[in-house]
């Protein structure tokens, strides 16, 4: 049986995770001196409510190489023949290159079955999706070649649009990237911003947070037939906003993730992500 890996950047449930047979290797999350395990002992609306009372600004940690050898160890001792690890882009973590080294040091004996590491450029529910139709497809009974083709396409077609509160936590978190050209008018806007590449690129600053809902609209509807929209949200409230807008130019369903930590510390309170996989 193939089995999937992933992060806790995917902002999977725990509960659909275990359901789907995911294994999630954890980032941490860290404010001052105290660290928790990225949505295992620090969940998102704990997170959230820690982030605006908390003195300390966020810090991330990609999960040492160690923690991904334990996972890959113990999934070929369950009776794995084969493992697709999907990560958020690298040039957002070292959680990729982390895998990498992993599967690169295993023992011999062990690296007897193949592991493939996939860098997803994307991150959130962007990735989410993907993940859930590769656990499909090994159920399915395709290969691993098919399953790594098939994971890599979806994530290719995976559009993200995400609309943020403040840009100040994108700034102290150092992954700007291209996005720094928005600083200069950093408190008065409501920034939207995407991947591409798997780096944060800016692409408007309206001035409130409806004309970035509805300026996400627009830009969703320019995309053309959708094989599936979800929205990431750092809250009920603006998650619903977005959906309602959202819901006017896309007639399907739309699927609502919570926004974890890892993310979050970057991106601040407030977030909300439309992710769509083009036709």
């Amino acid at each position: 049986m193939i089995r999937i890996v992933t992060d806790s950047t995917a902002d999977l449930p725990i509960a659909e995770a275990e359901a789907l047979g995911i294994t999630i290797v954890p980032l941490t999350v860290s404010f001052g001196d105290e660290t928790y395990l990225d949505n295992i002992e620090l969940d998102n609306a704990h997170f959230y409510v820690k982030l605006q009372t908390s003195k300390d600004l966020p810090q991330t940690s990609q999960p040492a190489p160690a923690k991904f050898q334990e996972a890959f160890t113990r999934l070929i001792n369950e009776g794995a023949d084969g493992i697709i690890s999907v990560h958020l882009s690298s040039k957002l973590s070292g959680t990729y290159q982390s895998a990498c080294t992993a599967r690169d040091t295993l023992p011999e004996d062990v690296k007897k079955v193949p592991i493939e590491i996939i860098d997803s450029y994307s991150i959130s529910a962007g990735m989410a999706y993907a993940l859930r139709k590769a656990v499909e497809e090994v159920q399915q009974g395709k290969t691993l070649e098919e399953v790594k083709v098939h994971l890599i396409d979806r994530l290719k077609r995976t559009r993200i649009l995400a609309a943020l509160d403040t840009l100040e936590f994108v700034k102290r978190g150092g992954r700007i990237g291209a996005a720094r050209a928005l600083l200069g008018n950093m408190l008065s806007v409501k920034p939207i911003i995407t991947l591409k590449e798997g780096e944060v690129v800016p692409v408007e600053q309206p001035r409130t947070r409806s004309k970035a809902y509805a300026r996400i609209a627009q830009l969703v509807s320019e995309m053309g037939p959708l094989e599936k929209l979800t929205i990431a949200e750092s809250n009920e409230e603006v998650g619903a906003q977005l959906a309602e807008v959202v819901q006017s130019v896309y007639p399907g369903e739309i699927e609502r993730y919570k926004l974890g930590g890892a993310l979050g510390a970057h991106t601040g309170p407030g977030t909300v992500a439309v992710c769509a996989v083009v036709e």
